[in-house]
């Protein structure tokens, strides 16, 4: 009389198990996007092995159907101490190529490891990487951004007026690409150096406890900008404790005095740090004005 009920309960647990494995399989991560290392032969001052010496392009192409030919670096914040990989990461490389854009998530040296230069060397290295490979990714060698927010805006902004045309005499005929972006997106960017306005904790892990005031100068880029400098799009709030939106209103400001289009969205509310801000009733379509921005300067039109 309890064979029925054993056969009962070994059907309940296969259907259980049976569940769970449906479960398993449709909460699996994403697949590990490519990885492509920017010096496979080691990075210039790389202090070890280790993959925090080894900076990387994160490659995230968009379908082939939806590809316009525009391509963006992107550069979590986190301080130059740590990379926000996840919202200021994968999730921008989702929006971009929803937008028919090219996304590659740059995984930079950082504090305490590294400081100064090694950021810049790393974006730098990222955009002539992305523009020698133009052809192979399907996109145009003369649209190719960087997008960074926090630490990485101010990561962006600095590859924005730090710039050169490349080495037409170098063997590594990456180094011969220019590694000036075509445009520049800042999210609540770290932009000065200088107090009072700049995030210390930036500062101390980019250029030290007590840094040269010739540094500080320097990357404040605000004082930076000349008419070289790419257009950009910057989006800051007003409630932001952390990294004031006078970063981004200083900088709109240089670009404006040097007449480099330029276009700022600064909210009110909004604490630092909130991404894309799907879920936020007022910030959420703080991409769709960078989105009619990107189609106002014909970077959304298919090449």
């Amino acid at each position: 009389m309890h064979a029925p009920l054993h056969r009962w309960r070994f059907l309940l647990a296969l259907a259980l198990l049976t569940c769970s494995s449906t479960v398993a399989i449709a909460a699996d991560p994403k697949a590990p996007l490519e990885e492509l290392l920017l010096w496979p032969d080691g990075a210039p001052g790389a202090i070890g092995s280790e993959p925090a010496d080894k900076p990387a392009l994160l490659v995230q192409l968009p379908p082939k159907d939806k590809a316009n030919g525009t391509a963006v670096v992107v550069c979590p914040g986190g301080g130059y101490g740590h990379l926000a990989m996840g919202h200021e990461g994968y999730e921008i490389a989702d929006w971009l190529n929803g937008q028919g854009i090219a996304a590659f998530i740059l995984k930079y040296r950082i504090a305490p490891r590294y400081h100064h230069p090694a950021p810049l060397q790393d974006a730098q290295r990222a955009l002539r990487t992305v523009r020698a490979n133009a052809a192979k990714w399907h996109v145009d060698p003369n649209r190719i951004g960087i997008w960074g927010f926090s630490a990485g805006g101010h990561l962006a902004s600095t590859a924005g007026t730090h710039f050169n045309v490349g080495d037409s005499q170098a063997t590594d005929t990456i180094d011969r690409m220019s590694c000036r972006p075509d445009f520049l997106i800042l999210g609540y960017p770290v932009i000065t150096m200088s107090d009072p306005f700049t995030h210390a904790g930036s500062r101390r892990n980019l250029l030290g406890d007590k840094p040269d005031p010739k540094l500080v100068e320097e990357f404040s880029n605000e004082k930076q900008v000349t008419d070289k400098t790419p257009p950009t799009f910057l989006f800051h709030t007003t409630a932001d404790t952390a990294v004031p939106a006078e970063n981004s209103a200083m900088f709109y400001l240089a670009l404006r005095k040097a007449k480099v289009p330029a276009e700022l969205h600064i909210y009110e509310p909004g604490k630092h740090g909130v991404g894309l801000a799907s879920k936020d009733d007022v910030l959420a379509n703080w991409p769709d004005r960078l989105a009619a921005w990107l189609k106002g300067r014909g970077l959304l039109e298919k090449r």
